[in-house]
């Protein structure tokens, strides 16, 4: 019976977890037969219509379509770095040279890419000539068109077996059964002293119009020949110093299914519109090989049945997935900056009105809306924003509307005489729609002002780090304020349970592939859970207790990757891959990246105000309570004794957050953001007249100086 009951278990938690993309997949390249690359970089869907691009449009309404993320290593992506990482499969860069390919040599009918070994040798680009390779050890052929196609194809000796500069001067197109283009056309005016150029729009749109013919022009001869063929369209690369979503399409032939229009996702992005680059290196190798080399990190690219009409309608929301990314991108500083700002003049406001306690309903209104501004952000992404003729203006404007609602709501309804009311409802509401966006695909963090975007390319579902600061304190204070009641009624078992079992379940959300797929997030909620049920339990917490939380933590999400390792490569997320690197020894540039990049947020003017005046207004509020925050605080804790766990433990998983996740401060300062607003709110409304004056169990056992959670 228990080993019945375990499987079903199991069993029924591989239905819920297990990747999802065979069942949603409607049409999917085929193994076999000829596939062709054209890449044409710079190319946006905005570029791609009837008129200018007929032989594209064309292609476009017999295919797949969907949004190309082309970020490698740096902010932009020139066609080099491009071609570079279809042929590497993974992201690649060139470094100083970055511009355009450099021009083959021809050897026969053959071309050899030049200096190829400076790749490896110099540039430390180790997968370079990784897809050449492999079609060559499969015994295939390879054919190029132009400068790009030669270096995606190139093997580790830089040689493709057919060249042609342009396609009119192929004449069989049946030579190779792997094939790359080259139409360069649109490029090509953006480039100055042979790197892209640094203006953010270098043409005018007549002239961009005009260099998307061209390009389109060129590719008429081979789509003439290539009815027959997977081909495989990618706007490969920026045209400027701003980056943006490129266009993608996959055409196969015969049947496409019950009809209509297919969108072009993968599991790399866990999106059913969205690419990387690498995936199209795995595309192509799927025709070729039965399994891909482990270094490859894409996934083959698949069609998913779209809800759009036509071609044409596809292509307007793909061009407002765009629009949305370069919202979020080119807004994301005002946004940290206003912020921050907000939070300093609130805490220095508070300070001053608290030491003479005048304003304190306001300073109470304050913080409840300060602290409904996060989850605004998420919840505006069920407006369709990006759509509105002025994106930035009704983004802004939701945010603030959104999170005054919020706050209307925690402030005026029926839990508004409780002194926990109005904070458990914000916290309720943050992690509620954090958690659904977890279960539902993360659509509500994609373009999301504290999520992420395509167009930067850092993560393409999960959660984010910054989300995880706020779904972390969220779920402990909600786990905590609901403990406070079963405390009072003398359930203490049951309310430690409340706060490991429900802690735990958003914990493993937070880590599970596929679902929040986050290494840092569950090494840093471990210890909080720990520190916040423990304290509910009226144990004491050491150094060296929190030491081993954090330990656990590791070994914790260390073993979730491991699974995640033990799977198919192309179902793996990036946590399986780490374990795979660790296996490797590949795993140190890794490691040393992230850690560059968390002790860079030390220095950010937008995070580290938040963090600098939270923690000073908290500690000089706990130390001086009289004369910083007029006794609120410690006022808070007697009434709500578990109210202080949930502030330990949020505090605990932001600091060790902070310690080992590249966003570093990000995750501290957010954390701070969202718990010190809602724990001085309950304590201002233990000063109101008509505040909370139950009666409360004796204090629970406070933790010796020696012994003070790190």
């Amino acid at each position: 019976m228990r080993r019945r009951l375990i499987a079903i278990v199991v069993g029924a938690l591989f239905c819920v977890f297990a990747p999802t993309g065979a069942a949603m997949a409607q049409v999917q390249a085929p193994p076999d037969g000829q596939v062709v690359l054209i890449g044409v970089p710079g190319l946006m869907w905005s570029d791609v219509n009837p008129a200018d691009t007929p032989n594209l449009w064309k292609l476009a309404g017999s295919s797949a379509v969907g949004s190309l993320s082309v970020r490698t290593v740096g902010n932009i992506t020139c066609p080099y770095d491009g071609w570079l990482t279809v042929s590497a499969g993974v992201r690649s860069a060139v470094g100083a040279r970055c511009g355009m390919p450099p021009t083959p040599e021809r050897q026969g009918e053959g071309a050899v890419v030049p200096e190829f070994n400076w790749l490896w040798e110099v540039r430390d680009q180790q997968n370079a000539g990784t897809l050449g390779q492999a079609v060559h050890d499969a015994r295939q052929c390879t054919m190029a068109v132009g400068p790009g196609a030669a270096l995606a194809l190139a093997d580790r000796q830089g040689k493709v077996d057919v060249y042609a500069d342009t396609p009119a001067q192929v004449t069989d197109w049946t030579r190779c059964k792997v094939i790359a283009i080259d139409a360069g056309d649109l490029i090509t005016p953006y480039i100055e002293d042979d790197k892209v150029t640094s203006a953010v729009e270098k043409l005018t749109p007549e002239a961009r119009r005009a260099a998307v013919r061209a390009a389109d022009a060129k590719l008429a001869p081979a789509l003439l020949h290539l009815a027959t063929s997977t081909v495989l369209v990618a706007g490969l690369a920026d045209h400027g110093s701003v980056p943006h979503l490129r266009a993608a399409m996959m055409f196969t032939p015969g049947p496409k299914g019950p009809g209509g229009s297919f969108d072009l996702g993968s599991r790399s992005t866990h999106r059913d519109d969205m690419v990387i680059l690498p995936d199209f290196t795995s595309t192509i190798l799927a025709h070729v090989v039965d399994v891909p080399p482990a270094t490859v990190v894409g996934t083959a690219m698949e069609a998913h049945a779209s809800g759009a009409g036509s071609v044409g309608e596809q292509a307007d929301a793909l061009k407002v997935a765009d629009v949305a990314g370069q919202t979020i991108r080119n807004n994301t500083g005002v946004f940290f900056t206003a912020l921050a700002v907000l939070q300093v003049v609130f805490y220095i406001t508070a300070f001053l009105l608290m030491r003479r306690r005048d304003g304190l309903r306001g300073v109470r209104i304050a913080a409840i809306t300060l602290a409904s501004i996060p989850v605004s952000t998420y919840l505006v992404n069920l407006l369709p924003w990006a759509r509105a003729p002025q994106p930035t203006l009704t983004l802004f404007s939701a945010i603030v509307v959104g999170a005054i609602v919020l706050s209307a709501v925690a402030l005026l309804g029926p839990w508004r005489r409780t002194l926990l009311g109005p904070p458990t409802v914000v916290a309720g509401v943050t992690a509620a729609v954090l958690l659904a966006d977890l279960l539902t695909g993360t659509s509500l963090q994609l373009n999301g002002m504290m999520g992420y975007t395509g167009v930067v390319g850092a993560r393409y579902y999960g959660l984010g780090n910054i989300p995880f600061a706020l779904l972390a304190t969220a779920v402990l204070l909600v786990t905590t304020a609901v403990a406070d009641r079963l405390v009072r009624s003398g359930r203490k078992t049951l309310a430690v349970g409340l706060v490991a079992g429900l802690g735990g379940f958003a914990m493993l959300l937070d880590g599970w592939p596929g679902v929040g797929s986050d290494f840092g997030g569950v090494i840093a909620f471990v210890p909080g859970i720990a520190v916040a049920a423990l304290i509910v339990a009226g144990k004491r917490v050491s150094i060296i207790k929190l030491g081993a939380f954090c330990v656990a933590g590791g070994v914790l999400v260390m073993g979730i990757a491991y699974l995640d390792y033990l799977r198919p490569a192309a179902d793996q997320t990036h946590l399986g891959r780490f374990v795979g690197q660790v296996f490797d020894g590949t795993f140190l540039p890794v490691i040393s990246r992230k850690l560059g990049a968390m002790l860079h947020t030390l220095i950010n003017p937008n995070l580290m105000p938040v963090v600098i005046a939270a923690f000073a207004f908290l500690v000089f509020a706990l130390l001086r309570p009289g004369k910083a925050s007029a006794g609120v605080l410690p006022l808070a804790f007697e009434r709500a004794p578990t109210l202080k766990a949930g502030l330990l433990g949020a505090l605990v998983s932001g600091v060790v957050g902070m310690l080992v996740n590249d966003s570093g401060a990000a995750v501290l300062s957010m954390a701070l953001a969202l718990a010190v607003p809602l724990v001085l709110s309950a304590g201002i409304r233990a000063l109101e007249p008509g505040g909370d004056r139950e009666s409360v169990p004796a204090p629970l056992a406070e933790p010796s100086p020696a012994e003070q959670p790190a």
